[in-house]
C-alpha cells in the first residue's frame, strides 16, 4: 500500500508540472507573436517613410539640375542672338568710318 500512494504522488506531482510548463510555454509564445508583429510594421514604416524621403530629396534634385541646363540653354540662346547683332553692329560702324576716311583722303 505504501508504494501505491508514491506512485500516485508522482504521478499528481508530474500532471501539475506539466500543466504549469504549458500555461507558462503558452504565456511565452503569446508574448514573441504579439512582440514581433509589432516590430515589424515599424521597421516596415519606418523603411517606406525613408523611401519617401529619398525620393522627394531626388525628385527636387531632378528639378534644380532641370532647372540649371534650362537656364544655361536660355542663356546660350540669348549669348548666340546677342553675338551676331552685336558683330553686326560692329562691322557697319567699322565699315562706314574706313569709307569716310577714304572719301576724305580722295576729297583732300
Amino acid at each position: 500500500m505504501g508504494q501505491n500512494l508514491k506512485t500516485r504522488l508522482k504521478r499528481r506531482r508530474r500532471s501539475q508540472y506539466l500543466k504549469r510548463k504549458n500555461e507558462q510555454a503558452k504565456a511565452n509564445a503569446a508574448i514573441k507573436k504579439a512582440a514581433p508583429k509589432d516590430e515589424k510594421p515599424a521597421k516596415k514604416a519606418a523603411k517606406k517613410a525613408a523611401k519617401k524621403a529619398a525620393k522627394k530629396v531626388a525628385k527636387k534634385a531632378a528639378k534644380k539640375a532641370a532647372k540649371k541646363t534650362a537656364k544655361k540653354a536660355a542663356t546660350k540662346k540669348v549669348a548666340k542672338k546677342a553675338a551676331p547683332k552685336k558683330e553686326a553692329a560692329a562691322k557697319t560702324p567699322e565699315v562706314k568710318t574706313e569709307d569716310a576716311g577714304a572719301e576724305t583722303k580722295e576729297g583732300e
